[in-house]
């Protein structure tokens, strides 16, 4: 098969949060992601069965996940939590996991939100925006096609 051809994958984004996790959805030939929907965590735990159920629906090769980070490049608060969730992840589904730093991501999403529909907040709404921001740009970025 010769180079240039590309193979269709199918990419999973997640915006960790230990209440909630945004997922989104995309592919590699046409370079979109679509928000699809927020797991709301149980007693700070992923909900693993909605996230296999999102696995076996979407049949992803592989997974992106936003890595939060200060405005100096330095590890976020957060950042030990969601390496753990993406080992954890990687445990259960063997694809592989891709990071990409998600600074200002949950801003736009947000600016997002309120400008479309005029809401104060709603954070739901707002994790899978970010997931969606967040798997654009990896796409976005000529180093991973």
């Amino acid at each position: 098969m010769p180079d240039s051809i590309i193979q269709q994958r199918t990419l999973i984004c997640f915006d960790y949060g230990k209440k909630r996790i945004g997922v989104a959805v995309g592919q590699n030939l046409t370079y979109t992601a679509s928000a699809l929907e927020t797991i709301t965590s149980k007693n700070g735990k992923p909900d693993w069965d909605a996230i296999a159920r999102i696995v076996k629906q979407w049949q992803p090769q592989a997974f992106v996940l936003g890595l939060p980070l200060n405005d100096d490049g330095t590890d976020h608060q957060i950042t030990k939590a969601v390496r753990q969730f993406s080992n954890q992840l990687q445990d259960r589904h063997p694809f592989p996991v891709y990071h990409i730093d998600e600074r200002l991501s949950s801003v736009e999403a947000e600016k997002l939100v309120k400008k479309k529909r005029k809401l104060s907040r709603n954070k739901g709404e707002i994790d899978k925006l970010a997931a969606r921001i967040i798997l654009q740009s990896w796409l976005d970025n000529p180093e991973n096609r």
